[in-house]
């Protein structure tokens, strides 16, 4: 997949990117230039690879620092309720700011 001029000059407008043309063309490289990586990376046959969860791991074993999911505080929402303008069912009602 590669990008036209075209589609530089929309992504930059859609940002709301103000590009001179040497910028323009630049960009476009890059771009282009990173999804050329990208179907490098796709070409690849990756067919009975397992998934590393951490790239340290093909070096050598990674223990995950991660604590046991559990709640460490009591359930005060009441509390924190009761200065609440409205609350309805245990949530925050506000008002709505996008039509």
């Amino acid at each position: 997949m590669a990008l036209t001029a075209q589609d530089i000059a929309r992504i930059a407008h859609l940002a709301r990117l103000e590009l001179d043309p040497d910028e323009s063309q630049r960009m476009q490289s890059q771009i282009n230039g990173f999804f050329d990586i990208v179907e490098k990376m796709r070409a690849v046959d990756t067919a009975g690879v397992e998934p590393l969860p951490h790239p340290v791991a093909t070096v050598r074993e990674v223990a995950l620092r991660l604590r046991e999911d559990a709640a460490s505080e009591p359930d005060q929402r009441e509390a924190n309720q009761r200065s609440a303008p409205a609350v309805e069912r245990g949530l925050f009602l506000v008002p709505k700011v996008i039509e």
